[in-house]
């Protein structure tokens, strides 16, 4: 008796450890624990000395009747056109802008509207690739009848680059954010989970020119400045061991 006893002991364990093998295959998992994320946000600026250039060269011309006042018009833009060529401007940096031909009209009381002369506006966008020629081509432009300088603006060939050099320093600032978060809650930064930047427009800087100057004597001055460019990254990070 003692010994069947000890064999209904061995036997009943037996039993109770495959009761909960059999339950656990039939329960659903349990759930994994939430992850723990951070989001931060990084912006930085760097600044370049443009070293490009573009102009607007317009002509506008008026007549008594279209032919006589695109006839002027056209004298005086080729000048133009044949001076910046002979201070170096291939003819893949000078472009027609625009050209338009419109009626000068005049409303007299209680008549009828009629057409007093027209008016032919002719408008050339130069590419400057030294800085130091800016003021020639705009004094020489002048000189050989532009009444039109509608915009000056500064931009870099290396804006891209300097670009991506802002990119670099945006994500640094966005992880230092990221791993302060982190040890302040108690754990330690983990991988990236995402990244994401805005599209940056880099925008010229635009120098207006006012009317007055057109008539001065002595040469253009030109100041070019320096130009901002900004970037702005988001960011989310998996944080480990936070409490």
């Amino acid at each position: 008796m003692r010994i069947r006893a000890v064999l209904a002991a061995l036997a009943l364990p037996s039993a109770i450890v495959v009761a909960p093998a059999l339950s656990a295959q039939s329960s659903p998992p349990p759930a994994a624990a939430p992850q723990s994320l951070i989001e931060t946000s990084g912006r930085a600026e760097a600044r370049i000395v443009p070293d490009r250039a573009t102009i607007t060269v317009g002509v506008e011309s008026r007549g008594a009747t279209a032919a006589a006042a695109a006839a002027d018009n056209a004298r005086r833009q080729r000048a133009i056109l044949d001076t910046l060529r002979s201070l170096g401007l291939t003819s893949d940096l000078l472009s027609t802008q625009n050209y338009s031909v419109s009626p000068e009209m005049q409303y007299p009381q209680g008549g009828q509207p009629r057409v007093t002369g027209y008016t032919v506006s002719n408008v050339v966008r130069v590419e400057v690739r030294r800085l130091d020629d800016v003021p020639r081509i705009i004094d020489a432009s002048l000189a050989k009848g532009a009444n039109q300088i509608a915009s000056l603006q500064f931009y870099s060939s290396k804006a891209d680059s300097v670009r991506r050099v802002a990119l670099a320093q945006a994500v640094a600032n966005a992880r230092a954010d990221a791993e302060v978060l982190a040890r302040a809650a108690g754990g330690s930064l983990g991988a990236l989970l995402e990244l994401s930047t805005e599209p940056n427009e880099i925008r010229p800087i635009t120098v207006p020119i006012a009317m007055a100057r057109m008539s001065a004597a002595a040469p253009t001055p030109i100041e070019p400045g320096e130009a901002t460019i900004s970037a702005f990254v988001s960011a989310r990070w998996a944080v480990q061991g936070a409490r």
